[in-house]
């Protein structure tokens, strides 16, 4: 009986925390927008087709004759193609993916179970913060085993995403419920100095995380880039190489 009681008034707060239908209008927005995202996805499916056909060309367009050689056409050609190929099959899945989601609820579900969780716990429910930051922790925890199998630089993502990410989000939620008639001022200032911020720390702290940093060694390449600086007046201090070829074929990144 008692664990039937606790069933109950669980499913009870469980009902109290789901938006109810009356808070709609009768348009249905959620059909719209998944009909939007599935008429974009062939949309974008032809256009890419269309290119599709343009890469699988096998002669040398005319205007890069004399510029690039047929066996370097021919090896971009052929990662050209691979690329497009598995766009295809990139794009297909995350429609299915998206659309899965939006179809059956998973994020307000999300949602709706951390206001639970929080309510067992003791917190309110009603506290905005405490249920983004919540929710975002269920998200995470709901991605984390694949990603920590398989995946280091989504590890290294994800944990980025736990240090910053609250204190950010605090912010934002605390600007929205007090900005009032200067909301919109309060958040365009906020993100100005958050990206000034990202911009300097990212170089420095956060992009070392991901990749390799080699300082570009004395030569011919060193110095042609330091004359080209100095003629442009451009405040060059430091040069160097990332490992950016670990990730990517196209080339590496100095």
């Amino acid at each position: 009986m008692e664990s039937s009681a606790n069933l109950t008034a669980e499913q009870a707060l469980t009902d109290s925390l789901l938006p109810s239908s009356s808070a709609y209008s009768g348009f249905p927005y959620l059909e719209a927008v998944i009909g939007f995202m599935i008429c974009m996805y062939f949309f974008e499916t032809y256009l890419d087709l269309r290119q599709h056909k343009i890469l699988a060309l096998p002669t040398l367009p005319a205007t890069l004759k004399g510029v690039v050689s047929d066996e370097k056409f021919g090896k971009a050609r052929a990662y050209s193609l691979d690329k497009s190929r598995f766009h295809f099959v990139h794009a297909c899945f995350n429609i299915l993916e998206e659309g899965a989601i939006l179809s059956f609820g998973l994020l307000p579900y999300f949602w709706m179970k951390c206001g639970v969780l929080l309510e067992n716990w003791g917190f309110n429910p009603e506290n905005e913060i405490l249920r983004t930051l919540a929710f975002l922790g269920a998200t995470t925890v709901w991605t984390q085993q694949t990603v920590w199998l398989f995946f280091k630089d989504m590890i290294l993502a994800m944990l980025l995403m736990v240090v910053l990410g609250p204190p950010i989000v605090s912010a934002i939620i605390y600007l929205v419920q007090k900005g009032g008639p200067y909301l919109a001022l309060y958040l365009w200032g906020f993100m100005l100095v958050l990206s000034l911020g990202m911009m300097a720390i990212y170089p420095v702290l956060i992009a070392r995380l991901f990749n390799k940093f080699t300082p570009l060694p004395e030569g011919e390449l060193r110095a042609k880039i330091e004359k080209l600086a100095s003629l442009l007046k451009f405040p060059l201090k430091k040069l160097f190489v990332i490992d950016g070829s670990t990730r990517s074929s196209h080339s590496n990144v100095s």
